[in-house]
């Protein structure tokens, strides 16, 4: 089976069923359940998510991205400063960066000054955290590889007429 392939399919759309995935790489589908669960018991498969468009669910959250420099332990490097900071259930999302920064830490909030609690009495106190720099976002109009404004299709081109 194409292992590839079928990470590809089920990473663009989690909710297809098995049968599909069983007709488009060709294979049964007791062969692909049986991959699937191979796959995520290896860890390669780590979730299932779906794209929420929160502007259109009237739901007032505040998403930043947050810079932090970080100066690595002689033992761990920075993996221990890392699950320090990931293990907070307001992280979304976190990476190792190259750069100016060693880590960005995406995080969600309520209100702008719930993130910036966060980042002042939970982030920057960390042994090994020297810097943070926060971004918020104003406005999202791609997540995860899925447009997420309210008309994405619609023609701005002005009519001409004669």
């Amino acid at each position: 089976m194409d292992e590839i392939k079928l990470l590809k399919l089920i990473e663009k759309d989690a909710r297809i069923s098995v049968r599909d995935l069983a007709d488009v790489l060709n294979e049964s589908e007791s062969d692909v359940l049986d991959q699937i669960s191979k796959l995520e018991q290896q860890q390669i498969i780590c979730g299932y998510h779906t794209v929420i468009n929160w502007d259109k669910a009237h739901n007032e959250t505040v998403s930043a991205l947050i810079e932090v420099g970080a100066t690595p332990s002689k033992e761990t490097g920075y993996d221990a400063i890392a699950e320090k900071i990931y293990r907070y259930p307001e992280v979304t999302t976190m990476y190792l960066m190259s750069g100016k920064s060693e880590f960005i830490v995406v995080i969600n909030g309520k209100t702008m000054r719930q993130v910036a609690d966060f980042v002042a009495q939970k982030l920057a106190p960390i042994e090994g955290v020297h810097r943070t720099e926060t971004y918020f976002v104003l406005k999202q109009y791609k997540v995860e590889g899925v447009v997420v404004l309210s008309k994405p299709n619609e023609d701005k081109r002005l009519i001409v007429t004669p």
